[in-house]
């Protein structure tokens, strides 16, 4: 009789089993489906296709494979487990230096939260994230120095606070000179537009602090590059109040950009 700990081992040990598995918890596959989804070889995918058979976690049905309940019940174990493991990993080198136990908060209140990491494939995931949150809110708000998350969706963000976003940000002042500088043309109609306040502040948290309506994100990045590691953002309501706190401390202790008015053509 396997053991649980022998049949833990044996699923994650190949990724594409894991991987197999969730696509078919969502609907019914083929072979060639399954290839396609997970890049998997041929072989890879019949052996494990065999090896979830014979426990009886998938059936086959025609050309198809569909996962049984017993194989729902394994995979949601197993995603939950990973979600677990992801998210200690995006926080691991960073917990200490986050102010989180001041606030009491715990890795279980990040539980459910999306985690989108950076990857070498595709290092603008966590951008990608950011637009797609922005699409949606009706209220931005950010304090941080993250100009590797911002400024490749600065054109979806700019637009959205033209079109009547309400947006609310806290840069470092070197930040707040560089992009208006750099995008003159879109930092004066965003600011003309009425519906954005910039304010300014010499010492911010280590990590980007997101605030779209109810959702609050962390974003991370690497000390010494800047660059964007993960993105995490979350709907939980212990992490919405340490979120908005700390977001109106920041905010409290900045001093508003001041722009001079543009001189009159003579």
């Amino acid at each position: 009789m396997a053991t649980a700990r022998g049949e833990l081992e044996f699923l994650v040990r190949s990724p594409h089993r894991v991987q197999i598995l969730e696509a078919l918890v969502s609907r019914p596959r083929t072979r060639a489906d399954l290839r396609t989804i997970t890049g998997a070889s041929a072989s890879t995918i019949s052996r494990a296709l065999r090896a979830f058979e014979d426990r009886r976690w998938v059936r086959r049905t025609g050309s198809q494979y569909a996962v049984t309940d017993r194989g729902a019940f394994v995979a949601t174990a197993v995603n939950a487990a990973l979600e677990r493991f992801e998210l200690e990993d995006a926080f691991r080198d960073r917990w200490e230096a986050l102010p989180m136990a001041s606030a009491s908060l715990e890795l279980t209140d990040f539980e459910g939260a999306t985690i989108t990491p950076a990857t070498v494939t595709d290092p603008y995931r966590p951008v990608a994230r950011v637009r797609s949150l922005v699409s949606e809110t009706e209220h931005f708000r950010f304090a941080g120095f993250e100009l590797a998350l911002l400024e490749p969706c600065r054109e979806a963000l700019c637009e959205r606070i033209i079109d009547g976003m309400r947006a609310t940000v806290i840069d470092p002042p070197a930040v707040s000179a560089y992009i208006r500088s750099t995008y003159p043309e879109l930092s004066r109609r965003t600011l003309a537009s009425g519906n954005i306040t910039v304010w300014l502040h010499d010492d911010l948290p280590p990590y980007g602090l997101l605030l779209c309506d109810d959702r609050v994100g962390i974003c991370l990045s690497e000390p010494e590059t800047g660059a964007v590691e993960a993105l995490i953002d979350t709907e939980d309501e212990r992490v919405r109040t340490w979120g908005e706190w700390t977001f109106e401390a920041y905010r409290q202790a900045a001093e508003p950009l001041r722009v001079e008015p543009e001189a009159e053509a003579e």
